[in-house]
């Protein structure tokens, strides 16, 4: 049966805008500003950390500013380069910010739909680079509103965050929205623990758990707007 949805909240990273790029030249640009050398193995290091801080971060156990201020650090202590971190993690961010890659399809998605929905922005990061990013890639224009965890203070999938989401947005109904994005952990849980519709981006056919196993699932994002319109 077709269900009526009038707004859409979309995530940013590895959804609207291409992270994976964004890090990796990040990454590369930084090293070369402090002349250090970035082999696969460092970098491999450093996606283990970053990962498991961001994951710490989603569950509420550490906040933003000590993913962004440790990760650094603790792969220098793993590495053995003697680097002061905190200005690394400083400098990386700010390329962090001029990273403005698309994923494919996605202008002409947010394009399709701003005429028909009311689309909002939910990321978890850091407020300044997220919104450089967004600005930059031009698509900040489709959105009527971007909340970043940092600026909420509450990060996704917690009830705090999508409850400031909601009375953010006001004349919200839960059974006329829908999240889309392409973690699990963070897009598709935060959307069931809020009782919203949840579609799961997942270019690499990945397989989910059957908790989380998302309302819907696409591959591609022009996939999306014929499950809105119920086609």
């Amino acid at each position: 049966m077709k269900k009526n949805y009038d707004t859409l909240l979309l995530d940013a990273d590895d959804t609207l805008l291409d992270f994976s790029r964004t890090e990796k030249n990040a990454l590369d640009l930084t090293f070369s500003r402090y002349g250090l050398k970035l082999t696969d193995e460092i970098r491999d290091i450093y996606h283990t950390v970053n990962h498991g801080l961001w994951a710490a971060f989603e569950r509420g156990e550490i906040s933003k500013e000590t993913v962004t201020s440790t990760r650094f650090s603790r792969l220098f202590a793993e590495t053995g380069y003697a680097v002061d971190g905190i200005a690394f993690a400083r400098d990386y961010q700010l390329a962090l910010g001029e990273g403005y890659y698309l994923i494919d399809g996605a202008r002409e998605l947010c394009e399709k739909l701003a005429g028909k929905y009311r689309l909002y922005c939910v990321t978890n990061g850091v407020a300044a680079t997220q919104h450089s990013r967004l600005a930059g890639s031009g698509l900040n224009e489709y959105f009527s509103g971007i909340f970043v965890s940092e600026t909420i203070g509450h990060q996704k999938p917690s009830r705090d965050y999508f409850r400031a989401v909601f009375n953010a947005i006001g004349r919200f109904s839960p059974e006329k929205a829908m999240i889309v994005g392409d973690s699990l952990t963070s897009d598709i849980a935060g959307g069931k623990n809020t009782g919203i519709d949840t579609c799961w981006y997942n270019p690499s056919d990945k397989t989910a758990e059957p908790a989380l196993a998302a309302d819907y699932e696409i591959r591609r994002l022009d996939e999306l707007p014929p499950i809105l319109e119920g086609e």
